[in-house]
């Protein structure tokens, strides 16, 4: 079993960068892929981002590519979603996911992971 917390969530002016942090617990994390998914208000939930376990294969949806980031560290049992250039668009909540062990690649499919936060809700303003 895996255990996710998300933080870092808030209120934030289009234009501005948040860092949403997913703190890990339980078996081992360094060898989980990790992704992000975020559903907005009356929409079905949304791939963002997604890293493999050792944090060099990264994958974003098309509307985030250039303004968002995933980094990981394995050290602290922690992923990251760094947001720049936020838009109003951008506005949801926020939830972090892991692979099963064994799964290595990052996927843009909810339904391959197993592990879900509880969210962290993000809102810009325009």
């Amino acid at each position: 079993q895996v255990q996710l917390v998300e933080s870092g969530g808030g209120l934030v002016q289009a234009g501005g960068s948040l860092r949403l942090s997913c703190a890990a617990s339980g078996r081992t994390f360094s060898t989980n892929a990790m992704g992000w998914f975020r559903q907005a208000p009356g929409k079905e939930r949304e791939f963002v981002a997604a890293v493999g376990w050792s944090g060099t294969s990264t994958y974003y949806q098309d509307s985030v590519q250039g303004r968002f980031t995933i980094p990981r560290d394995n050290a602290k049992n922690t992923v990251y979603l760094q947001m720049n250039s936020l838009k109003p668009e951008d506005t949801a909540v926020y939830y972090c996911a892991a692979r099963g062990a064994g799964y290595w690649s990052g996927s843009s499919r909810s339904g391959d992971y197993d592990y879900w936060g509880q969210g962290t809700q993000v809102t810009v303003s325009s």
